[in-house]
């Protein structure tokens, strides 16, 4: 595990890239959570986190030039409420591969008004019923989701389904994010209020696995409720068990 430090921010690549925005790269350090990027001045269009074991989008001080955030292949499961007034000409935000769970997760992000480009896949997100589409109606600035193009009858649905009177039940139904300012306290809270024990990290590695080989909505969603918990059930669960096939799990428990 390695932190921010000064010293690493000073060793790792800096450049200018091939569309001349000066980048850095902080790919694979193990960096554990995002901290002290005061010392980079906000020097950088461009910031690369992948490949790290990064659990929250937060602590950043206020950024003006920052364009792009790669944090493909990490941990996020929480975006900080001030993202947008932190980072106010944020463009593009690759999260591939991480743990945002619910739809209302992303809710900070409705405020960063330049957004333009997101990638959630491999997220468990992603299984979320008429996720694009409310991707679409939250985050309006945005162009590109997933790599493809918002075109104008997605946008017409998407304010057909959620917006006004007639939206608020789509609305309602928005599971609200399960993720305090502080994901590690809902996690140790949960854990103690029941006898599960606490999902591993290799544990949460094979759930999100097994949530993209999942043959049902059931079995994803059973998967996602594990993730969102923190912990491992009482009752149905093993953790030799074979990810890919949970359906003798879900009727245990």
């Amino acid at each position: 595990m390695v932190r921010l430090t000064t010293e690493l921010f000073a060793d790792r690549p800096q450049f200018v890239n091939s569309i001349n925005m000066r980048e850095i790269n902080l790919r694979g350090q193990k960096i554990p959570a995002i901290e002290n990027m005061g010392v980079t001045r906000d020097q950088f269009d461009v910031i690369d986190f992948t490949d790290n074991d990064i659990r929250k989008l937060d602590n950043f001080p206020t950024f003006t030039r920052l364009d792009t955030l790669y944090l493909h292949n990490n941990r996020i499961n929480y975006i900080a409420p001030d993202i947008a007034t932190k980072l106010p000409n944020l463009k593009t935000l690759a999260l591939t591969n991480n743990n945002i769970c619910e739809l209302g997760d992303i809710e900070p992000l409705a405020e960063c008004k330049k957004l333009e480009f997101v990638t959630f896949i491999g997220n468990p997100i992603t299984h979320k019923e008429n996720y694009r589409l409310y991707i679409i109606y939250k985050l309006p600035s945005v162009r590109v989701i997933d790599f493809n193009r918002v075109r104008m009858i997605e946008r017409e649905s998407a304010k057909k389904m959620f917006k006004g009177k007639s939206g608020k039940k789509a609305r309602d139904a928005i599971q609200k994010s399960v993720h305090t300012e502080d994901p590690s306290e809902v996690e140790a809270s949960s854990g103690a209020a029941s006898g599960g024990q606490k999902l591993t990290d290799e544990d949460r590695d094979k759930i999100k696995e097994a949530i993209r080989n999942a043959k049902s909505l059931s079995e994803v969603n059973y998967l996602q409720s594990i993730l969102a918990s923190g912990k491992i059930p009482e009752k149905g669960w093993n953790r030799q068990m074979d990810l890919n096939s949970v359906e003798e799990a879900m009727m245990e428990a």
